[in-house]
Parts: structure tokens; C-alpha cells; sequence
């Protein structure tokens, strides 16, 4: 069954292969988990499962067994929350672009080229930034101007 994005169009996953299915479960999985695991009651639940095991030390003697648990556990979470905390960052850093990119196409006298900022390799940023701070030092000595002048009419009015 082909999908339709909101434009009428068909979409990329129209034949619905394998790794389609896959992103876009992933992809819901992902959303879900980020907002379960990021709750108050997640934080309150890992401190229990903490607490617990380390009430448990004295009755497993604080063995090695006792202590690989605890360790096991906590790098098999860790390990799988590394993939969940990307996928966030991707998919919010993606749609922070897109509406910084709708702005950008919005504003008539915005510079376009600065739309697919994020695809400049390092050297290509360094001389932009170096332009923006001239741009913001040469903002700041005309406030400055205007500032003197300002006091200079409100010292020569009575």
C-alpha cells in the first residue's frame, strides 16, 4: 500500500522494503522511549533498582557476581540509550534546521546561502563566523555612535 505525503505525493518508503519499515519503527519506538525514559518516574525507578541491589550486598556477601550485575546492567542501558539519545538529537536538530531554513526563505533580505549552513565544511564556517563578528563589531561602534550622539543632544537641550 502506498503512503502520500502531505503534498499528494508518493513518499519514499512507497514499496515499503525492509529498512523503511524498519526506520519508521525505529522511529516511533525511538519517540516513545525518549519520553518514557526521560521522565521524572524513569530517574525515580533507576534510583529504586539502584537502591535495591545495593541493599541486597550484604546478603550476596558484596561478591564479584553481586557487583557484575549492577555493571552488566547498567552498560547493556547505557550502551542501548547512546542509539535513542542520537536518534533524538537527529530528529530534533533536523526539524531545528528545517524551520531555521523556512525563516531564512521567509525573509526577503536574508541571505539564502546560509540555508544549508550545517553542510559547510570547517574552514567554509571559520570564515563566516570571522564575517559575522566584523558584522557584530561594526554594529557595535555604530550603536556606540548613536549613543554619543544622543547624549550629546540631550546635554545640549535645557
Amino acid at each position: 500500500m502506498a503512503r502520500n505525503d502531505k503534498n499528494g505525493g508518493e513518499t519514499e518508503c512507497d514499496n515499503r522494503d525492509f529498512f523503511c519499515r524498519t526506520r519508521d519503527a525505529f522511529g516511533v519506538f525511538a519517540r516513545k522511549a525518549s519520553t518514557v525514559l526521560g521522565s521524572a518516574w524513569a530517574f525515580v525507578c533507576a534510583i529504586l533498582i539502584i537502591v535495591v541491589w545495593a541493599m541486597t550486598g550484604p546478603t550476596f556477601h558484596y561478591s564479584d557476581t553481586w557487583q557484575l550485575i549492577i555493571n552488566t546492567g547498567t552498560t547493556i542501558v547505557t550502551f542501548l540509550m547512546v542509539f535513542l539519545i542520537q536518534n533524538t538529537q537527529n530528529r530534533d536538530a533536523k526539524a531545528v534546521h528545517l524551520k531555521l531554513d523556512e525563516l531564512i526563505r521567509a525573509l526577503g533580505p536574508a541571505r539564502n546561502k546560509l540555508v544549508d549552513l550545517e553542510k559547510l565544511s570547517d574552514d567554509q564556517l571559520k570564515t563566516l563566523e570571522q564575517e559575522f563578528e566584523r558584522l557584530r563589531k561594526k554594529a557595535e561602534g555604530a550603536k556606540e555612535e548613536v549613543e554619543e550622539v544622543e547624549e550629546l543632544k540631550s546635554a545640549a537641550s535645557p
